[in-house]
């Protein structure tokens, strides 16, 4: 059984605009393929009760369901618009609205999983040792957040942020995602694990144009600093200078087509 306290991400300092499911959707074969890469890695036989924290529209959810058909699923995310699209999609899994801080359960879970979640989570240390300590004897702690290492979209958006000359404070934006070094997440994790799993994995997507990078980051890592400016026409302002720097970043290839390397950390902890 789960119970989740309903929230904030504590780390947000600034204010978000509700999430967009459909948008976030509009890549969701690429977005579902490291959650699928994680649970086939996982090694449980069969966990009795999973909890996918971060859920967003149950797509990573759904990928649980499939790998282990008789758990108990229960999918937790802060955004009910998220939410609504998880319930449409797929009604027979347990949907709450919580905070991933402030994820507790009543009774030890088997496994913990979260599919690009934790990034949004500043105190990841504190974080894992508050979820471990909630992982059954046996089962695993597992997630997968985007790589330390910055992706060329990344570096993009900071210059952009950094010498722009806004007028509004960015801090809050550049801040905004957590990433940590998987060294730093061994170390971590070690004291309460019986065994880690940690690898990198670099994803080529084949986007058919520089534009599907924008589409691709609006409601991810775009979002933070798009969500600081004043207006409408601040923000076209920012995606178009990014636009310009793209142009020269991102090589079209023979066909037409953007290679967009997209570079991710996977985190299997077993407790």
């Amino acid at each position: 059984m789960h119970t989740v306290s309903a929230g904030v991400v504590a780390s947000r300092e600034y204010t978000m605009e509700p999430w967009n499911s459909s948008q976030y959707l509009r890549y969701q074969t690429e977005r579902t393929r490291p959650a699928i890469d994680l649970a086939r890695r996982i090694q449980l036989a069969a966990p009795q009760t999973i909890v996918d924290l971060g859920c967003g529209p149950g797509n990573s959810t759904n990928v649980l369901r499939g790998c282990w058909p008789d758990a108990s699923i229960c999918g937790v995310d802060n955004s009910e618009a998220m939410l609504e699209a998880a319930r449409a999609a797929y009604p027979d899994i347990d949907w709450q609205l919580g905070d991933i801080c402030n994820y507790r359960s009543l009774e030890p879970v088997n496994l913990i999983f979260s599919n690009a979640a934790f990034q949004w989570v500043a105190a990841h240390r504190k974080l894992l040792e508050q979820l471990s300590a909630q992982v059954a004897a046996g089962g695993a702690l597992a997630f997968q957040i985007p790589s330390q290492t910055f992706a060329v979209v990344r570096t993009l958006i900071h210059e952009i942020a950094t010498d722009g000359g806004w007028s509004v404070d960015m801090q809050p934006a550049l801040a905004a995602l957590t990433m940590e070094s998987p060294a730093s997440y061994f170390d971590w994790l070690a004291p309460h694990a019986n065994s880690i799993d940690l690898w990198e994995t670099e994803y080529f997507h084949v986007l058919p144009n520089r534009e599907a990078i924008i589409e691709w980051i609006r409601t991810t890592g775009l979002r933070p600093f798009l969500d600081v400016l004043p207006s409408a026409d601040a923000r076209e302002q920012f995606v178009q200078q990014l636009r310009l720097k793209l142009d020269g970043a991102y090589p079209l290839t023979t066909q037409g087509t953007v290679l967009f390397p997209f570079r991710r950390t996977f985190v299997i902890a077993y407790l």
